[in-house]
């Protein structure tokens, strides 16, 4: 069932005909200068209706790709949709524009279809950023491929042949005395991937330490993700203390990340700080945010992560088995340092 054309917005809308023609545009280059989608390569967006911003997304994709088939996934059984995807080939496309995140029983949708060889566009939690979020979310989406690739490739060589690092935060010193592993991009670069596409916005650089252990010092967070996925941002920050990698101390602390910090500890004994992420999306910012947490990690700064899981990077100390959580906080960042080298100052990349 292909579904209707839906009103994208309504008089009371956030969303006007201008913010969906930077939609249009945004997305444009993104299935142009990223995906490399071409009009002899089929597309299906699979959608629903229930968020302004899913409706707003799904109208710029109509028209950017006249000729895809759109499905709603509510109108439709799970089986139609799988049909559906066992329709396309091999470099194929499919969107997934979601105000939460589809379910299909066991099938784990984005994974399933890379197995197909089909490239992938996913917008989840669509619905967790109303109102003036929803535009935040659309000018994420803007692509600079001089930018993106630009500064992603460039610290990507930083990182992957650094002994060291820093991050400056509010007078506070998180210090990163190893090596680190070979960095991961997501920066709509694909020629060396095996898959093509992913979770969007883009915008992202991340890492850990070779030696957890190696990573000590104190950080100050301004935001981190609560029980809810939802983006938390307290009165003050929140000072953690690191030592031997692990969160020992927790300085001006709030009820909700102390209930954070006390989850992880019940199931992992322990508070492992994982994740070294340098997020490199401009749309968002200290004083900029969306609550979905997804989202928000594309933030330009740094971004770590708390608890044992990250499916990665595989190390000794860890068993992937009993490694539950990966909870994201976004560092005050003032500086970062690799080497002896500011590569991030003045809320901005200082590398090319």
């Amino acid at each position: 069932m292909t579904s209707p054309s839906p009103s994208a917005h309504t008089a009371s809308s956030t969303i006007s005909d201008l913010a969906i023609d930077d939609a249009e545009k945004h997305l444009r280059d993104v299935l142009t200068l990223a995906i490399q989608h071409t009009p002899e390569q089929a597309a299906l967006i699979v959608m629903d209706t229930r968020s302004e911003l899913s409706r707003a997304l799904s109208e710029a994709y109509r028209r950017c790709l006249p000729d895809a088939r759109f499905i709603d996934f509510d109108s439709v059984s799970p089986e139609a949709v799988r049909a559906a995807f066992d329709e396309l080939k091999p470099g194929d496309l499919v969107v997934l524009i979601q105000s939460t995140n589809f379910r299909l029983e066991a099938f784990r949708i984005r994974v399933e279809l890379f197995k197909l060889g089909l490239k992938v566009i996913e917008h989840p939690h669509l619905s967790r950023m109303p109102g003036i979020q929803a535009l935040h979310y659309i000018a994420s989406l803007a692509y600079d491929p001089a930018y993106y690739r630009g500064v992603g490739h460039a610290l990507k060589a930083r990182i992957d042949k650094a002994s060291k690092g820093m991050v400056e935060s509010d007078g506070e010193h998180l210090h990163f005395t190893s090596p680190f592993e070979p960095a991961k991009l997501n920066i709509g670069d694909y020629s060396e991937m095996n898959n093509v596409g992913g979770q969007f916005p883009l915008g992202e650089v991340f890492t850990e330490a070779r030696d957890l252990e190696a990573v000590h010092g104190r950080v100050k967070i301004f935001v981190f993700g609560d029980t809810s996925f939802h983006v938390n941002k307290p009165e003050h920050p929140i000072t953690l203390v690191i030592t031997q990698g692990r969160v020992t101390d927790v300085i001006n602390s709030t009820p909700a990340f102390d209930q954070v910090m006390a989850n992880i500890r019940a199931d992992e004994g322990e508070v492992w700080l994982r994740e070294l992420g340098f997020g490199m999306n401009r749309a968002f910012s200290r004083t900029c945010l969306v609550d979905d947490i997804g989202t928000y990690e594309r933030m330009c700064g740094i971004h770590l992560s708390l608890g044992a899981k990250h499916g990665v990077y595989n190390k000794a100390l860890i068993r992937r088995a009993t490694a539950r959580y990966h909870v994201d906080v976004f560092a005050v960042t003032d500086a970062v340092y690799l080497d002896d080298d500011v590569v991030y100052r003045d809320g901005a990349w200082q590398v090319r």
